[in-house]
């Protein structure tokens, strides 16, 4: 399908949404972010994004390797929790380097790239509507604006305004788990970067650094269920995070120390959809498949759906089709991601023998068992 001139609204304005605009927009199609914050901003957080995930990064023309923006990794150190003891030294997948971006020099780099394209990004855009037509899918804005388009992508999250308008109203399930997020000046270098994996019982740490060793990013995910707030950007107390993980040592301890800043976010799960699209509406990114952050893939399996989207639309016949064919190639991967994510949050809070039992395999077979993901990291969208 040639699809120069086809109309599109992408509701939000995160990474998978402003991929997908990006793509769309390469080959051909109008294209409009509907993004309801005052500006594209994150709170300061780091994500990983895996081979697989730059692959569609550098078919968008958004690479960007060098370290003051991406910090690649030189693998992965397991620690245990009480002294900070060293487990296992994971190398880097052989699939290629993963890279460690702040999420807003991520977001800048799509949003520059996508403007420089040609995408209309209208920021404080809070959309309260969506309706298939014949033909056409009319997005309704809270200020009383509508606009008419071929296609309504929902790359807003979770809590997607379109996911229960295809899939009836879910209850999300708390998974009593807890994510602690935060970043510090970090100015100690190292000459090979790589991420730490600190496990303990029920609970683990993970950093990794950003912007050229300048910043470290924490993520201390411990299991709790006196919660019931679903929001991922609540303020969190650096002293009750330090009390919460004080028997951490090694250099969870030290990084710990520094931490001035802190936000929660608790860990709902919900399914992966069942229905993706309708011929006119569609979902992308966490609106389709939500996942855990144990596997550290949920803005790559973003950028993949926002490349296959695309390709989709170029290759098939029509609008209808062309979701289809997007849905059908899309969703047997996210769902073995996301069990595969799920499954890492019961084998990174062992206790007792089944903690010392796994400790011990990951000291002689590491390396070997790390292998077992490389369907993940091999996997190439673009190709």
């Amino acid at each position: 399908m040639n699809i120069d001139g086809l109309s599109f609204a992408v509701i939000g304005g995160g990474i998978g949404g402003l991929a997908a605009a990006l793509a769309l927009r390469l080959k051909g199609a109008q294209v409009t972010v509907l993004e309801q914050a005052p500006a594209l901003t994150e709170v300061g957080a780091g994500l990983q994004i895996s081979a697989n995930g730059m692959a569609v990064l550098r078919a968008l023309g958004v690479e960007h390797t060098e370290p003051r923006v991406g910090q690649r990794s030189n693998g992965t150190v397991l620690r245990d929790y009480r002294r900070g003891r060293v487990i296992s030294r994971i190398p880097p997948p052989t699939a290629g380097p993963t890279y460690y971006y702040h999420r807003a020099d991520l977001l800048d780099l799509l949003a520059k790239a996508a403007r420089n394209a040609g995408v209309d990004i209208r920021l404080g855009a809070q959309v309260s509507q969506v309706i298939k037509h014949p033909g056409e899918a009319e997005v309704v804005l809270q200020s009383g604006e509508r606009l008419r388009t071929e296609c309504a992508i929902a790359a807003d999250g979770g809590r997607s305004i379109l996911r229960p308008i295809l899939n009836g109203e879910e209850q999300p399930q708390f998974t009593c788990q807890i994510a602690w997020r935060a970043t510090i000046p970090w100015a100690q270098r190292d000459r090979a970067p790589c991420a730490s994996l600190t496990m303990g019982p029920g609970r683990h740490v993970v950093l990794y650094p950003l912007r050229d060793q300048q910043m470290m990013n924490v993520v201390a995910i411990e299991e709790r269920s006196d919660w019931t707030d679903e929001s991922w950007r609540r303020e969190g107390d650096p002293d009750d995070l330090r009390a919460r993980f004080q028997d951490f040592g090694g250099p969870v301890r030290e990084v710990l120390t520094e931490v001035a800043q802190t936000h929660l976010w608790a860990l709902y799960l919900r399914s992966v959809a069942q229905s993706w699209q309708n011929g006119r509406l569609a979902l992308l990114g966490d609106a389709a498949h939500p996942t855990l952050p144990f596997m550290a893939q949920g803005a790559c399996l973003a950028l993949e759906d926002a490349w296959i989207l695309a390709r989709a639309f170029s290759e098939q016949s029509g609008v209808t089709q062309a979701l289809s064919v997007y849905e059908t190639t899309r969703r047997p991967r996210a769902r073995n991601v996301v069990a595969t994510a799920g499954a890492n949050a019961r084998n990174f809070h062992l206790r007792g023998p089944m903690r010392l039992g796994a400790q011990l395999a990951l000291s002689v077979f590491g390396g070997k068992l790390a292998r077992k993901y490389d369907w993940i990291y091999n996997y190439d969208p673009t190709e």
